[in-house]
């Protein structure tokens, strides 16, 4: 039995959406969570054969793939529910499914700005904001109540600094954290804590071939500690917010900047 079975009496149940790159920070996220003993629901959008493969690197048994489109208000409470009947139950839910896609102002046509937007924050605020609203009511009507239920939102620095080449990426996330903050508020008196990380420059597969390139150096040297995260850097942060003690209580309403001091605010 791990300290969490010890603690809680029982595993404890994850959902990680955007999960099923295994390079990228939500399979990191899914890893740290099933080393501790957790059951972990890996999300994907369409490629299950990537998230499959995400599941089965997992340390121990009973974990799930669930599939749906976060950006889709319809299929975000069976994605939800898919996840509960398969792991018997949700008690940590971390919303980490994002897109991220170039429209500089200047250069981007109407019909494509304002289709990068919608879809920009339909995925990565409204999702959240719809996903988080099934936790909750879920959370609410267990038999067991919502004590020690966790909710994180993974962020990003670029919700303060700004994205000038993916503007609707950074109001994205800025909302999501406003949005922590807020349900943090109004979940705090059914014991459910919030909280938000706000990541800076992070190596995967996606942001690889920018730090092969020349900026790479550039980007590196913004970092005073000399280098950029690992995913599995943001994925610990996420693991302390979401473990089931009175410290991680204590945290909500937090956002987290984590980006090795390559911005301050």
């Amino acid at each position: 039995m791990t300290a969490e079975e010890s603690r809680t009496g029982r595993r404890r149940r994850v959902l990680v959406t955007g999960a099923s790159r295994p390079t990228g920070i939500g399979a990191a996220i899914a890893a740290v969570h099933a080393e501790r003993g957790d059951a972990v629901a890996v999300h994907c959008r369409a490629d299950t054969a990537a998230g499959e493969s995400v599941v089965a690197g997992l340390a121990g048994d009973g974990h799930a793939l669930v599939v749906g489109d976060v950006g889709d208000p319809e299929q975000i409470p069976r994605l939800f529910d898919d996840a509960v009947a398969t792991l018997g139950g949700v008690d940590v839910l971390v919303n980490n499914a994002a897109v991220h896609i170039e429209h500089p102002v200047a250069t981007t046509p109407w019909e494509e700005w304002e289709r990068l937007w919608r879809r920009t924050l339909e995925v990565n605020l409204l999702g959240a904001a719809h996903l988080s609203w099934c936790f909750a009511h879920h959370l609410l009507r267990r038999p067991e109540g919502s004590r020690g239920g966790r909710l994180v939102m993974v962020g990003s620095r670029g919700g303060y600094r700004g994205e000038p080449d993916v503007p609707a990426y950074g109001a994205s996330k800025a909302g999501m954290h406003a949005l922590a903050q807020s349900l943090a508020v109004a979940l705090g008196p059914h014991r459910i804590a919030v909280a938000a990380i706000a990541p800076g420059f992070t190596r995967t597969d996606l942001t690889q071939p920018l730090l092969d390139s020349p900026e790479g150096k550039r980007i590196v040297a913004d970092h005073p500690i000399g280098r950029i995260a690992e995913p599995r850097d943001v994925a610990e942060a996420v693991a302390w917010f979401t473990a089931d003690s009175p410290g991680s209580e204590w945290a909500t309403g937090a956002v987290l900047d984590l980006n090795g001091a390559s911005y301050l605010h």
